[in-house]
């Protein structure tokens, strides 16, 4: 029995350092997004779209509010945020649905396939919780192989200059966008004042 027990210590000890290797040298991790995240996230944003960004039409869905609860989420590689996306609460004319966006990451290592990789664990996430469409404006090109097109998104509209050819929805439920027409608008919760302060006055320096 002794030797048995040594002989399965000893395999549990491999098996150990095995998955510690594995963790050590695996490319990036995805898990959901944290407070202490923030900043990074921020600063990549920033070096993503520029410090404008807060201008751009997509912003008026977020401006304000918190993403969907459990849908915000961070692509680290070695503790350090490469990758950052979020989904928002929104109504398309009348049908609920989410906006996914901004997506972004850094770029040393766009080569890693981390966009492709926390556009997927985004959608699955959503639908897991049962959401039933996913909207967004960008590239048709490189959203296409998620799903994405503008087959159900021609009788939507943003808060702002928008091109409609990039106006992109995904149905996580068959028929989810059968309805929807009109408007955009944001239908997630309130951000706290302290939150939206600390926006206004980041434009406002950014603006000076």
């Amino acid at each position: 029995m002794k030797a048995v027990w040594k002989t399965k210590a000893a395999m549990k000890a491999a098996m150990n350092t095995a998955v510690a290797r594995a963790r050590e040298t695996a490319p990036f991790a995805i898990r959901t997004e944290r407070g202490s995240d923030v900043a990074a996230r921020e600063r990549l944003l920033d070096a993503s779209f520029g410090t404008d960004r807060h201008t751009r039409t997509c912003q008026r869905l977020r401006d304000g509010r918190v993403p969907a609860r459990g849908l915000a989420f961070a692509a680290l590689q070695h503790g350090r945020l490469i990758g950052t996306v979020r989904l928002w609460h929104v109504s398309a004319g009348g049908v609920p649905a989410l906006v996914l966006g901004p997506l972004a990451v850094d770029a040393a290592s766009r080569s890693l396939g981390v966009g492709a990789a926390l556009m997927e664990h985004a959608l699955t996430a959503a639908k897991a919780q049962g959401y039933g469409a996913v909207i967004l404006r960008g590239d048709p090109a490189y959203y296409a192989r998620f799903g994405f097109s503008t087959a159900k998104t021609g009788a939507l509209a943003l808060p702002g200059p928008f091109e409609p050819e990039r106006l992109l929805a995904v149905e996580l439920r068959s028929g989810a966008l059968d309805n929807a027409w009109g408007m955009i608008v944001a239908t997630g919760d309130k951000a706290p004042r302290s939150r939206v302060v600390g926006r206004a006055r980041k434009l406002a320096i950014s603006a000076a």
